[in-house]
């Protein structure tokens, strides 16, 4: 990728519009076809595209358009997977009581959001993000960010007991089957030119921030109940690595993105802490860049940075969560406090997480979205022409 130095980027996901998010009803209850849907989305994506052009983003990504969330779309995408809605699956967790309760606390809305439940073999259907891909680099000049559910977030959330069971007698047993599926779509990807793909594994921070004798949270669909915490971080560091396998140094920048969740605006009710756990994970994955929180204080402390690796940093510097458009001079006060800890040109910019996570749940509007990546846009620039003095 020809890039100036602080590329700026996209987490990926932006508000859909009431037409799209209508267009996903009507799809999912046969009243339009792919192509009707598609058509729709598509003038979607575009507008999401000119938002982040407009805005001076350097790395873009089609918002997520086509997505009902960032994990629940490989339903339709995927052989014997069903997707469900939240309090679907309240059917199959034995204590449903307290779940229901988590769920009330947590500001859950048990009846928008969806999770993806294996019910016999996956296999690719259909390429996951490849078409979105192929669609949005023909009306772009820009370099383009796919993003994928990661494979220990997909193996925590489709293996549900009561559904998963008959074919994937534990969730090891599913999650060979899914990193087949995601090194068919990495391979695909690769050879169609992406230039960065960035896989979410969010459920890692619930692993470490959640207290030790909660059971069960729910974290972005992670609705499995909760395993200890070293074991399931070195599970998950097998599992991601083998999906990058052999896949690096390919011409595409691959990273992994980890939040703290992004399902509600009331920060007090998110997870927070320094990333320092998971330093064993960070350190030791083979991907290139490690794309972070830490535009709110909930990230903890900055130079945690320093055990990741020598990987690249997705700078998270802006808040997605909040109407307040953060300043170009508090932007810039903060990366150089990361500057501190690793080289400029491993520095990358970012929101924390998405605009628009959960389509029915957006965390903005789409013009404070762009104003916040465009105070992004403009420290970045900032930054550049201090180094060049």
């Amino acid at each position: 990728m020809n890039l100036p130095q602080f590329p700026t980027t996209v987490i990926g996901s932006w508000p859909r519009t009431n037409e799209v998010q209508r267009a996903m009803r009507d799809k999912r209850a046969g009243r339009i076809g792919e192509e009707e849907f598609d058509s729709i989305a598509d003038k979607a994506v575009l507008q999401c595209l000119k938002w982040q052009e407009d805005a001076g983003i350097d790395i873009v990504t089609d918002g997520e358009q086509r997505r009902d969330n960032y994990i629940s779309f490989v339903a339709e995408h995927l052989n014997n997977v069903r997707m469900l809605m939240v309090s679907e699956l309240l059917d199959y967790i034995e204590d449903k009581a307290s779940f229901e309760e988590i769920l009330g606390t947590l500001d859950v809305p048990a009846f928008s959001m969806s999770n993806p439940a294996a019910t016999g073999k996956i296999s690719r259907k259909k390429p996951l993000a490849l078409n979105d891909f192929l669609f949005l680099k023909k009306h772009t000049d820009k370099a383009v960010k796919v993003t994928l559910p990661g494979p220990y977030l997909l193996t925590r959330s489709m293996w549900v007991e009561g559904l998963s069971k008959d074919a994937y007698p534990t969730k090891e047993d599913l999650a060979v089957d899914i990193i087949s599926v995601l090194r068919e779509e990495l391979e695909d990807l690769i050879a169609a030119g992406v230039e960065f793909v960035q896989f979410d594994e969010p459920v890692l921070t619930e692993l470490v921030f959640t207290q030790k004798n909660a059971n069960r949270t729910f974290m972005c669909g992670a609705l499995t109940a909760k395993a200890d915490a070293e074991e399931e971080i070195v599970f998950a560091l097998d599992l991601m690595n083998q999906v990058t396998a052999g896949m690096q140094s390919r011409g595409t920048k691959i990273g992994v993105h980890v939040c703290r969740g992004n399902w509600s605006t009331q920060d007090e009710i998110l997870l927070k802490g320094p990333y320092y756990p998971l330093v064993p994970y960070f350190s030791n994955v083979n991907v290139d860049q490690l794309i972070l929180e830490y535009a709110t204080p909930r990230a903890g402390e900055i130079d945690a940075i320093k055990d990741f690796g020598g990987k690249e940093i997705g700078f998270g510097i802006v808040n997605p969560r909040t109407e307040t458009v953060e300043t170009e001079d508090e932007i810039l006060a903060r990366v150089q406090e990361v500057r501190k800890f690793i080289s400029d040109d491993k520095i990358y910019l970012n929101p924390d997480c998405g605009f628009g996570t959960f389509a029915q749940r957006p965390m903005n509007s789409d013009e404070i979205a762009f104003e916040k990546l465009k105070a992004m846009s403009s420290a970045a620039k900032k930054l550049r022409e201090s180094i060049l003095v």
